[in-house]
């Protein structure tokens, strides 16, 4: 069902955009900064979630929607941005004090790092057409099973940029325990991540969906 040849050239392809920096390693790196490198692998997973199911869209079909409905590509970017800027206030105006997330329930946060890394991901329509344009190339129509192919690329790619993502997401999640010593520098990681989280919706609502 595959083609070795245009697999390998998917591969070196796929791995060149995995550890390109982009909207979504800037996101575990936020995430990871603010709650430590749990939170980073956790938003990780999420995004590797959604982007697994974005890769079922596209071997469906689903996500070619989005080249013929533009008004829903332009909802659910949105969507996105605004929930970008939820992150962002929620981040400025956090004054917790080193020590006191350690109070917290720790399965809700992790289960809060991976829903926020999978909803950003979900709501970026620039996701989707990425999908819709590249994952095709690397398809051989003549050996058939088109759905299988997509789905078999989409599956390599969402694991190779969870690997890369959660050794990221994990990385910044220790240098910025390494700095969170005091309530001084735990301010400026948490405005750090919210300045993230704002360029992160300000590209969502300027970039273009071509």
């Amino acid at each position: 069902m595959v083609d070795m040849t245009p697999y390998a050239a998917f591969l070196v392809a796929a791995f060149a955009l995995c550890v390109t920096p982009g909207p979504d390693m800037m996101f575990i790196v936020a995430m990871g900064g603010r709650g430590g490198p749990t939170a980073g692998v956790m938003a990780a997973f999420g995004v590797a979630c959604a982007m697994l199911v974005h890769a079922v869209a596209a071997a469906l079909g689903l996500s070619a929607l989005f080249t013929t409905l533009p008004t829903l590509y332009h909802v659910l970017r949105w969507a996105g941005a605004a929930y970008l800027l939820y992150l962002a206030v929620k981040a400025f105006r956090d004054r917790s004090v080193p020590g006191e997330e350690d109070a917290a329930p720790r399965g809700a946060g992790m289960r809060r790092a991976f829903w926020q890394g999978a909803i950003t991901n979900l709501l970026n329509p620039k996701v989707i057409l990425f999908n819709v344009a590249f994952l095709p190339q690397f398809v051989a129509p003549s050996l058939g099973h088109v759905p299988g192919q997509l789905l078999l690329l989409g599956g390599t790619l969402v694991v190779m940029g969870f690997l890369w993502d959660a050794f990221v997401g994990l990385l910044s999640g220790r240098l910025a325990g390494l700095l969170r010593r005091s309530a001084r520098v735990n301010r400026w990681l948490n405005i750090v991540s919210g300045t993230v989280f704002t360029g992160l919706a300000v590209r969502l609502v300027v970039a273009s969906p071509k």
